[in-house]
């Protein structure tokens, strides 16, 4: 069973860098595609950043552009967002979708809060 797990969240002032982490486990098979995507309390889930495996294409939210960059996909079935200049619009569980045979696997989500 594929499970994907998030981390690196944690608490950080505005201007601010973190790291997470997105690791899909239980499978011999490669993440073809993986995504980001973040939701704050009482909003929707939003769209962060995106990499498709077999191309290297990436996208971003306009309001991460230039901050946020989403690494390439691991062979071990990792992949990074680096987060830099961090504000409070920010904040929000984070989570990862890991793309594996056409089927997207959600992790949990790590918690971002950004406050001075």
């Amino acid at each position: 069973q594929v499970q994907v797990v998030e981390s690196g969240g944690g608490l950080v002032q505005p201007g601010e860098s973190l790291r997470l982490s997105c690791a899909a486990s239980g499978s011999t098979l490669r993440v073809s595609n993986m995504a980001w995507y973040r939701q704050a309390p009482g909003n929707r889930r939003e769209f962060v950043a995106a990499i498709v495996g077999s191309t290297g294409a990436l996208s971003y939210a306009d309001s991460v552009k230039g901050r946020f960059t989403i690494s390439s996909i691991a062979a071990n079935n990792t992949g990074y967002l680096e987060m830099n200049n961090l504000n409070p619009e920010d904040t929000g569980v984070y989570l990862c979708a890991a793309e594996l045979e056409y089927r997207s696997y959600w992790g949990e989500g790590t918690q971002v809060t950004v406050s001075s």
